[in-house]
């Protein structure tokens, strides 16, 4: 990142919420269930699926991690009686693990059951380093009795290419994703090739195993690199799927599914948008100019 990109980030929050909000407009469906399935129509009806996620997460009272689950489970029946393709991510610190990982399992357990009387799917999203073995922990226990639970791996740790040959199997789901949080060089692969060429190696080591891989990427190499591991392994489109965020890169989502592959968009909602979305901006310079010029009217 340059010295001006990493000065844009800094100054990010000194930007006035509500021009932040307009930003945010693009990347978080809304603050209701209603409205996020509005954007999930829309998604539909242009080719792509879509997982909704409740934006929220660290929550340290078992108050909010319950009426997180019951969000979930209502949200469950809004998307049948909706009719619309779409499942659920959940984050397990919104739901209770840094409380109790017992409290977290329950629900997630709850969760997910409600999800199978749907005919649906549930992935558990994965956060910080400090999540990584009580998150897989949960999974393992939980994914003998759920075929339609999935989890996620992040190509930036160091211990990832181990965690897929654990977990990975038949009728196994990974999301596989670069991973965003900020860790210790100890943890995570830093350069910018290396988490490249760790994400392709894992997925190439998914797919040999016969796992469902969610390819969640809006790096255009990358999404090259699935495709020839795609035909190198003869996959069938109903054996993975490509997965990218609400608003970014719409041009390369658009042409993955006109080649044919299935497509997921995260579409996050509720009322905590405001962190998320300063997050994103922080992720993405580019877009935190466009805010900065925004503030300062600037044309």
């Amino acid at each position: 990142m340059s010295l001006f990109s990493r000065l844009v980030v800094a100054t990010i929050p000194l930007v006035p919420k509500a021009v932040v909000g307009q930003v945010a407009k693009r990347y978080v469906a809304g603050e209701t269930a209603e409205e996020a399935l509005a954007v999930v129509r829309r998604l539909n009806a242009s080719g792509a699926m879509a997982t909704l996620d409740l934006l929220g997460e660290e929550v340290s009272e078992r108050a909010k991690a319950s009426a997180a689950v019951e969000e979930y489970v209502g949200l469950f029946g809004a998307i049948a009686a909706a009719g619309v393709d779409a499942n659920v991510s959940i984050k397990p610190t919104q739901v209770g693990l840094k409380i109790d990982q017992d409290l977290c399992r329950e629900n997630i357990d709850r969760i997910a059951a409600c999800a199978r009387e749907h005919g649906n799917f549930l992935r558990i999203d994965m956060e910080d380093r400090t999540c990584t073995d009580p998150t897989l922990a949960i999974y393992r226990e939980l994914r003998p009795r759920y075929d339609n639970l999935g989890v996620v791996l992040q190509a930036y740790m160091r211990r990832t290419l181990d965690d897929v040959a654990e977990l990975a199997g038949p009728g196994v789901n990974v999301r596989l994703c670069k991973g965003i949080y900020i860790e210790p060089r100890t943890t995570a692969w830093k350069g910018y090739e290396t988490v490249r060429h760790n994400f392709v190696a894992a997925l190439e080591k998914l797919f040999a195993a016969g796992a469902y891989v969610g390819i969640a990427t809006h790096d255009e190499y990358l999404a090259c690199a699935a495709c020839a591991l795609i035909d190198r392994y003869e996959l069938d489109r109903s054996q993975y799927e490509f997965q990218m965020l609400l608003g970014v890169d719409e041009e390369l989502r658009d042409a993955l599914i006109e080649q044919g592959h299935r497509l997921r968009v995260y579409v996050p909602y509720g009322p905590d948008w405001y962190q998320y979305s300063i997050r994103r901006l922080r992720e993405n310079p580019e877009i935190a100019r466009h805010v900065l010029r925004a503030m300062l009217s600037l044309k």
